[in-house]
């Protein structure tokens, strides 16, 4: 990785850990919220896909930032294509059905800022242009579904008991089974997409960089 693509890694750790930074003392001031207390606050933002995908790229960015010509394995391949993608996904589904809904000032605007804009751009502008490339393949592609159908999971099965839900396109309260499993459909299917597309350019760039070379 050359100087500029690590110093690229590093600003892209820093916006998450400002974005995240910012967002938990807020969640766990906001009285308004769903939850009641304090700590229930702080620990509900990590049910967020939004804070899931910040911390699978930002942590990913970190080892590549203190390793840089470390070689990873397959376990860290498949989270690094999940940290581009889910925060991808994050940056779509956000600007096109969520961000009407908002109606924020002051720091919680930063850390929608941060968390929904900033860290989808330069998170994939970083893969685009600093890779490391030869990172991603069919199988890491087939893996990299896991982490979103665990979260849908999660969402759904913790759901059921405490009656929330972190967005409404996953709301069964409101929906039902039926409507939200087909949104979630939509959501894979973007994903996957978002995946097979990324490992055809992968390849690409990585050709492009080696005649170059």
């Amino acid at each position: 990785m050359t100087m500029t693509g690590r110093i690229w890694t590093w600003l892209t750790v820093a916006v998450v850990v400002a974005g995240i930074g910012i967002q938990l003392p807020l969640s766990a001031q906001n009285e308004e919220g769903f939850f009641s207390t304090a700590p229930e606050r702080f620990f509900n933002v990590f049910a967020y896909f939004t804070i899931q995908s910040n911390l699978l790229l930002g942590g990913t960015a970190l080892v590549l930032a203190l390793w840089p010509g470390r070689s990873h394995g397959e376990l860290f391949k498949t989270l690094r294509l999940n940290g581009v993608l889910c925060i991808a996904v994050t940056g779509i589904v956000y600007h096109t059905a969520l961000a009407g809904l908002d109606d924020l000032s002051g720091w919680a605007w930063v850390a929608n800022l941060l968390l929904h804009t900033i860290a989808p751009v330069v998170g994939v502008l970083g893969w685009l242009l600093f890779g490391p490339r030869d990172q991603t393949d069919w199988r890491i592609v087939g893996w990299s579904i896991v982490f979103p159908l665990l979260w849908l999971a999660f969402t759904l099965i913790r759901g059921a008991f405490v009656h929330f839900y972190p967005y409404p396109f996953v709301n069964v309260d409101d929906h039902g089974y039926g409507r939200v499993l087909l949104n979630c459909l939509l959501v894979a299917v973007l994903f996957l997409a978002l995946a097979a597309g990324a490992t055809t350019l992968d390849r690409r760039l990585r050709r492009k960089t080696t005649v170059e070379r």
